[in-house]
């Protein structure tokens, strides 16, 4: 029997032990914890078990802990540490896992027991928490096929075990494809326009890969600013070109994300089929806010009609700015961004790059504690503890007295190995411990930012941020306190557990609202090179700039949420082709069409590789529930008004999914969400 004395997978006395823990330990840790959950699962659907909370439900979330607990480590260093060992040791392990979690759905003893404490007197007793944790895993089991005649049970867990790879897959696919292509550039005179920070990365990034000049990549802190910045427009078609078409059969055949992508679709609608749904959109659905495929299209037509006018406004301006001002009779893809940036100089005499130099990370972290300490009546704090790089920080949340709350995890800077785009994960989940005791939640909070870069004084300067930056570590910072303040012991529900996914994001959009507050702004600033904080001249200029373009942004992201909903309800996997309903998605709503050559949905990660099928419409969704809270704050006059902030932690953060969603913005707001807010912040109201 392996044992945390040779495997560090199995000890859980603590934090994780990213020091000591290699890709060998995978393999024996998750077989053991296997044997141990099935054993376990065994014991408590023995006839002799008796279908009670502390008999049966408390012992198996208990006793099936430390398995979820090992098993995410794993897939946390599969993203953040994406090496040829670690891809090969968790992919080694993915199909026993995904056999066990469907073994585990479709177990009809343990639904039975589930089902007969439900209707138990006991039932009645238990808490609000403990009751939602039955109703929810119920639910559940319906949707793992519980209900399905034996004989189809084997297919419907072949489809999770291959869908489940499948995800791997194409992440795996997305990172190696932007892994593979650079762009050496040898005359300075195609840096035009670039800022010397991004310079200086491209010129590190060449010497480290042996070659004479600049090298550019399709990673967002060396992709983005060459869109929005470079002058060169032969440069700007480049890289627009190359991360368009990654992982698609413009590359590569073994990583063409293309048959992966039907092949995902046909097995969701199959999976659907099974279960009773007419497609997989209602899966997805079931344990969401939304009640229906219809209601979810409604809003977001809804509020595309709203925002249209206001792209196609913003479209024009650009176009009329880029064929006067630019010299640009017809405007490219990889025209926007850098004509949208020379267009927001000129309109509020600003620069991203000017503002970026203020946004020193040392000052930015400083700040973004300060808005946690002052919202709700804690301390961030520095800690220690092992991390699987050295980039990676590690801090302490606790109560004024000194009581710990929870602990995470800050991983800011891009790497190779490290999976793209910013995320929240959970490491340990607040739960009570038999016989006494709080078990503390602590996070993962990773994001992929340019890492510092030059010297000053013969010292290496700070990382800076684009206010973009800012906003997205705010964001993720939101899902991390949503996991850390929860005061719900029991763990299906504690923090981020049992949230609807379709309110997931309410507390991570809530935050970024500080990132447009004058006092927040100005105590999170300092210039790299001068030390002085941001003019409020300039904080003006960007709060004027702050919804430059909004309308268009949200048709974008209309655009991606009609078009996931589509594709898992109306869409025919077998004979659609899916890239003529894109199409016909942004001929309703969008203002931008891209090139016929561009293969967007090869990198939608989000519902191919996440969460997110038939969820991405959440963003907008929870927008309009984050808006409608940090409305109460502006009607408080203050955005830290103790009692709202009081309000807010005790109704929404600290219940966690404790109770429906709809429940907790109610308790807090006094009423139903309304949109008003959410079109009020993004300036699409007319004046």
């Amino acid at each position: 029997m392996t044992d945390i004395a040779t495997n560090p997978l199995l000890d859980f006395s603590g934090l994780p032990r990213f020091d000591a823990i290699t890709p060998d330990h995978v393999k024996p840790a998750i077989e053991e914890l296997l044997t141990r959950a099935r054993a376990l699962v065994e014991r408590l659907t023995a006839a002799e078990t008796e279908a009670t909370w502390a008999g049966f439900a408390q012992p198996l979330a208990d006793g099936l802990e430390g398995f979820s607990r090992a098993w995410g480590i794993v897939g946390h260093l599969h993203s953040v540490n994406d090496v040829p060992a670690w891809r090969e040791a968790y992919n080694a392990m993915l199909p026993e896992v995904s056999r066990f979690f469907a073994e585990l759905g479709q177990n009809l003893a343990l639904f039975s027991k589930y089902k007969a404490l439900r209707a138990s007197d006991e039932y009645a007793r238990l808490d609000p928490a403990q009751k939602r944790i039955v109703d929810n895993e119920i639910r559940d089991f319906r949707l793992s096929g519980a209900e399905l005649p034996d004989a189809a049970k084997p297919r419907f867990q072949e489809i999770q075990e291959e869908l489940s790879s499948l995800a791997a897959k194409f992440s795996e696919n997305l990172l190696d494809a932007t892994n593979a292509f650079a762009e050496i550039v040898t005359d300075p005179a195609e840096l035009g326009g670039l800022p010397e920070d991004v310079r200086e990365a491209a010129r590190e990034a060449a010497a480290r890969a042996g070659v004479e000049g600049w090298k550019f990549t399709l990673h967002m802190p060396s992709y983005l600013p060459v869109l929005q910045f470079a002058d060169s427009r032969r440069l700007r078609a480049a890289l627009y070109r190359a991360y368009a078409t990654r992982a698609s059969e413009f590359g590569p055949a073994e990583l063409d994300n293309t048959p992966l992508i039907r092949r995902i679709l046909e097995l969701r609608q199959e999976e659907a089929r099974m279960l009773g749904f007419a497609n997989y959109a209602e899966v997805s659905l079931t344990p969401k806010m939304a009640e229906s495929t219809t209601q979810v299209a409604a809003f977001l037509r809804d509020l595309a009609a709203r925002a249209k006018p206001f792209a196609e406004r913003d479209l024009a301006q650009l176009k009329e700015f880029a064929a006067a001002e630019l010299g640009l009779a017809a405007l490219e893809p990889w025209d926007i961004a850098w004509a949208s940036e020379k267009l927001r100089q000129q309109r509020y005499s600003f620069s991203e790059q000017e503002v970026k130099e203020y946004f020193t990370e040392p000052k930015v972290l400083a700040g973004l504690f300060g808005v946690i300490e002052k919202l709700y009546a804690v301390r961030v704090l520095p800690d220690s503890a092992p991390v699987w790089h050295e980039d990676v920080r590690f801090y302490r949340i606790e109560t004024p007295e000194g009581q710990l709350v929870g602990q995470f995890y800050l991983d800011l800077y891009a790497r190779e190995t490290k999976r793209g785009g910013a995320w929240m994960d959970e490491a340990i989940t607040r739960r009570r411990i038999h016989p006494g005791g709080i078990q503390a939640p602590v996070a993962y909070l990773n994001c992929n930012f340019p890492r510092p870069v030059g010297e000053r004084n013969g010292q290496p300067k700070p990382a800076t941020f684009s206010h973009d930056d800012v906003t997205t570590l705010f964001h993720e910072t939101g899902h991390g306190l949503h996991h850390l303040l929860t005061r719900v012991e029991e763990l299906g529900v504690s923090g981020i557990h049992g949230v609807e996914w379709d309110a997931v994001e309410l507390p991570s959009q809530f935050m970024e609202n500080y990132c447009w507050e004058w006092d927040v702004v100005r105590g999170m600033s300092a210039h790299v090179d001068s030390g002085e904080e941001l003019p409020r001249a300039l904080f003006e200029r960007m709060l004027a700039a702050k919804n430059f373009q909004s309308g268009m942004q949200a048709v974008r992201q209309i655009e991606f949420s009609l078009f996931d909903l589509l594709l898992h309800s109306d869409f025919d996997p077998a004979g659609g082709n899916l890239l003529d309903l894109l199409a016909e998605v942004r001929r309703e709503v969008a203002v931008i069409v891209p090139p016929d050559w561009h293969r967007f949905p090869n990198s939608f990660s989000h519902i191919f590789a996440g969460g997110y099928a038939a969820g991405y419409y959440s963003y907008k969704w929870a927008e309009v529930l984050s808006a409608d809270c940090y409305a109460a704050f502006e009607e408080a006059g203050n955005p830290f008004d103790l009692a709202t902030g009081r309000r807010f932690l005790d109704e929404i953060l600290s219940v966690g999914g404790a109770r429906p969603a709809l429940e907790s913005f109610r308790a807090f707001r006094g009423r139903d969400p309304q949109v008003d807010a959410l079109l009020r912040h993004s300036g699409m109201v007319e004046a």
